[in-house]
């Protein structure tokens, strides 16, 4: 699920606002013309009807603001038979120069929007294709997602995120690469389609972690970027193996994990951290698995940092584990949406950081409930 970074307002019903704002042009116009026969000719406010047809330039298209110009200059006669010395001349020019360049000025505005139409089609299918909708639900695992843009217009960005249902259980990554802009959607890239191949292929996290590092390095030698040598992507990797157990963390230098077990949250540090993507060659390439138990009701909160590098208006971060304690047991897609209203309330409206994350849920295998089901059936 892919939102915008900012707090929006609910639109009334039968877009009201709307509809007003197009009448505008009208209005301006039956208001001029009011006040041009009602008040003393040495006011002359009908030398403001060519304010008319220019507004409409800018939510109108071309044939209704050229009409709305005419309806301005019919107006305009009329209102030299009232009052002879007016300076129709001067008036009825003005309103058909402001006319036509209003008309053309619809037209270039159009033209943009089109083109800015064509533009979101692209930046939709890009946004597919690197941040694709994610399962609900795999086996017995839940997955829920989340993506918030910090810019209003913004569709994809270098948060990632990826889920895979491998024969070695349900495999999650999450990550954040330096940097904005198009280098960093590229890298972000790069990551997510190296671990897309490797996530079914490698037995070991440590063997997906050395592809996407390779991956990241040859990326970053193939850009152009003058900051090549500063590309470095952190990333999280969980492991839960089908059924529940014993969950294998592969952590890169990313914000540690949140589990929720009975009740009680846990930040999940990792034992040794382990150097981020494209760093391996510089800080070593020595990765630490952590292993952590995952059982049924359990809830892991993947996240950026974003999330927890969210500032309200006097500086102070956002208290995700204290946050998580507060808002006690919830389904992954709740928690989610929690997540989103308070992160936007907690920053006054406006967040400067993309944020991505994921919540995971361990539910009882299919036996399991069953057998689960049958004997609450006898105890009854």
């Amino acid at each position: 699920m892919i939102r915008s970074g900012r707090l929006r307002r609910r639109r009334p019903p039968y877009g009201g606002r709307r509809e007003v704002v197009l009448l505008s042009p009208v209005v301006l116009t039956v208001l001029i013309t009011g006040l041009a026969f009602a008040t003393p000719r040495e006011i002359a406010f009908s030398r403001l009807l060519p304010a008319a047809p220019a507004l409409a330039a800018a939510m109108w298209s071309v044939i209704p603001t050229i009409m709305l110009g005419a309806l301005c200059l019919v107006v305009m006669i009329g209102l030299s038979f009232v009052y002879s010395d007016l300076g129709t001349p001067y008036t009825a020019a003005a309103i058909i120069a402001v006319t036509l360049a209003a008309a053309y000025a619809s037209h270039l505005r159009l033209q943009r929007e089109e083109m800015l139409f064509q533009v979101r089609l692209v930046a939709d299918a890009a946004q597919k294709v690197l941040l694709r909708p994610l399962p609900r639900r795999i086996q017995d695992v839940e997955i829920e997602s989340l993506y918030l843009a910090a810019q209003e217009q913004a569709r994809i960005g270098g948060d990632f995120y990826e889920a895979a249902d491998t024969p070695y259980g349900v495999r999650l990554l999450i990550g954040d690469v330096r940097g904005k802009g198009l280098p960093a959607v590229g890298a972000a890239s790069a990551v997510i389609n190296c671990f897309r191949e490797n996530a079914y292929d490698q037995p070991d996290l440590r063997g997906v972690i050395h592809r996407l590092e390779t991956s990241m390095a040859r990326f970053s030698l193939a850009s152009l970027a003058t900051d090549q040598l500063e590309h470095f992507a952190t990333a999280l990797i969980v492991e839960i193996p089908y059924g529940g157990g014993q969950v294998r963390i592969l952590n890169c230098g990313h914000p540690p994990p949140l589990l929720v077990e009975r009740g009680e949250v846990r930040v999940l540090e990792s034992a040794v951290p382990s150097p981020p993507l494209n760093l391996g060659t510089l800080l070593g390439d020595q990765y630490t698995v952590d292993y952590v138990t995952f059982g049924a009701g359990d809830q892991m909160l993947l996240y950026t940092d974003g999330v927890t590098e969210t500032r309200d208006r006097e500086g102070t971060f956002f208290p995700l584990p204290d946050w998580m304690r507060q808002l006690g047991p919830a389904p992954p897609r709740e928690l989610l949406d929690r997540l989103h209203r308070d992160l936007l309330r907690y920053s006054g409206g406006r967040l400067e950081d993309d944020i991505a994350a994921l919540a995971v849920r361990c539910r009882d295998s299919p036996g399991e409930e069953r057998f689960t089901k049958s004997v609450g059936k006898r105890c009854e």
